[in-house]
């Protein structure tokens, strides 16, 4: 059983930072790809980051340079480190464990996500 559970929103000023995590439960190493994706309101979802067992991540062309993803597979957390914040990354902040490597409007956050936490910039 998959279980994806988000930490870390809050609401900051533009310029600040923020870590989000990802505790995952029932996840092997392996055999999905993890993600964190965002929707805001009136807003489509959009993958943002997305990073393999190996380490190999990749970003959409909003975030990158900005936000890093990385897995720490020894504490079961994925994590999103995001600096020099915007108002346009207001959003609902979600994480994914999925069968697809990649990021954009395109991607899917399936087979598994999380509830989601709140990113406010202001």
């Amino acid at each position: 059983h998959v279980q994806l559970v988000e930490s870390g929103g809050a609401s900051v000023q533009a310029g600040g930072s923020l870590r989000l995590s990802c505790a995952y439960s029932g996840v092997t190493r392996g055999d999905y790809f993890m993600a964190w994706f965002r929707q805001a309101p009136g807003k489509g979802r959009e993958g943002i980051a997305a990073i393999t067992a190996s380490d190999i991540s990749t970003y959409s062309d909003a975030v990158k340079g900005r936000f890093t993803i990385s897995l720490d597979n020894s504490q079961n957390t994925l994590y999103l480190q995001m600096n020099s914040l915007k108002p346009d990354d207001t959003a609902m902040y979600y994480c994914a464990a999925a069968t697809r490597f990649g990021c954009g409007i395109y991607w899917s956050p399936h087979p598994y996500k999380g509830q989601g936490t709140q990113v406010t910039v202001s």
